[in-house]
């Protein structure tokens, strides 16, 4: 027994010793999974900025035409700038947000107590812009609503006239879950991480040494395939887990750097959320690293089984993103499928809820078995005489 550790050891020390010297595609590796969060951190920086609010700037042509409508838009914050012409080329290059224009019969509509038509001019496709435009909406809605409640008032009537239903929306859910849908990317991005974080290692311990030649003599030393197995698997699980280490603690530091307090979002990631989301993850470094392995042995060259691989990793990708897409209740069921079952526990956790012991225990156990049957699947194909000499 300590022999076979010892030459399992050996066989680590190797391949860790072999990918360390490619300095690139390490820190290609150790990178990776500092770009999801910091992307995440981006984009919500991004939309802060879009809905903080700013000096609402809008040129008006025919102002004069409805003096009151202008004094209720300036009693809100917005600085009207008088202009005789169309101002929609302002908004079409981009110099202002939004534009109005007032018709030249609104006096008279308005003082025969009838509609009168402004024109709002905006563009959605300037995320900016199009959140301007909103505010300026509302703005002539609820002046609009004002309005015709005064006129019905002045005529004896009663404005509840035309709200015949009211409607009062209680939401049941928390705040915590609402806000974690904003966050449904971090357990797709961490489950990725934990799946492909070992991939280089995985084809260059496996196609990589059957196409420079070298997997033959390493096979011809006093070392069983088992053992060589174990010491490949055991390097690109390493690689993963470490990945999947660096990923967790990005999130952990976008917690802190997210403007949730600015977007009115009520959620908490802290270090014990951050370590739960990282042990529900983990055992993909070990399954994804047997798969990876199994699938790039059966490839006659590194980029054969690269090809293979990137296939691959769509297919853990299709359910997650099914389950972000469409979010159900976690059902026992889930937590025996691989890439399911860590998606929905990291979504429970970071909706305030934890899994509990039976499912964080059906989710590991299932995926060591499922890791130990390719493992076994991967011994027998290194058995053929063509996987070992073929090139």
């Amino acid at each position: 027994m300590k022999l076979r550790a010892r030459l399992v050891r050996a066989v680590l020390e190797k391949e860790i010793l072999d990918h360390g010297r490619d300095r690139r595609s390490l820190l290609a590796t150790l990178i990776l999974p500092a770009v999801g969060p910091l992307a995440l951190v981006a984009i919500f920086q991004v939309v802060s900025d879009i809905q903080q609010s700013h000096p609402l700037v809008v040129p008006v042509q025919g102002a004069e035409r409805a003096p009151l409508l202008m004094s209720q838009l300036e009693q809100q914050g917005v600085q009207l700038e008088r202009v005789e012409t169309n101002p929609i080329e302002l908004v079409k290059s981009a110099q202002r947000d939004a534009a109005l224009v007032v018709s030249k019969n609104f006096e008279e509509r308005s003082s025969q107590a009838r509609s009168a038509k402004v024109t709002l001019y905006t563009d959605a496709a300037r995320p900016r812009a199009a959140a301007s435009g909103h505010r300026l909406e509302l703005m002539l809605v609820n002046y609009s609503q004002e309005l015709g409640a005064l006129r019905l008032l002045a005529r004896g009537v009663s404005p509840e006239i035309l709200k015949p239903l009211q409607v009062d929306s209680v939401e049941v859910s928390s705040q915590q879950k609402r806000s974690a849908q904003l966050l449904n990317v971090v357990p797709l991005l961490l489950m990725l991480s934990a799946f492909v974080g070992g991939m280089n290692i995985a084809i260059d311990a496996t196609a990589g040494e059957r196409e420079r030649g070298s997997l033959e003599p390493l096979l011809n030393n006093p070392i069983t395939r088992a053992e060589v197995i174990v010491g490949k698997w055991l390097t690109t699980t390493s690689s993963s887990t470490l990945v999947a280490l660096i990923s967790s603690f990005g999130f952990l530091i976008a917690g802190f750097l997210l403007p949730l307090e600015e977007l009115d979002i009520k959620l908490y990631l802290g270090p014990a959320q951050a370590v739960r989301m990282f042990l529900c993850a983990l055992p993909l470094a070990p399954f994804g690293a047997a798969l990876q392995m199994l699938v790039a042995s059966t490839a006659r060259s590194f980029k054969e089984a690269q090809t293979y691989l990137n296939l691959l990793n769509f297919l853990p990708m299709m359910p997650a993103m099914f389950l972000m897409l469409h979010p159900s209740d976690a059902a026992s069921w889930m937590a025996l499928i691989p890439t399911v079952a860590q998606v929905t526990s990291i979504v429970d956790i970071l909706e305030g809820e934890s899994p509990g012991l039976l499912r964080f225990g059906l989710m590991w156990g299932s995926t060591l078995l499922y890791t130990a049957v390719l493992l076994w699947g991967l011994s027998r194909v290194l058995e053929r005489e063509k996987t070992v000499f073929g090139r």
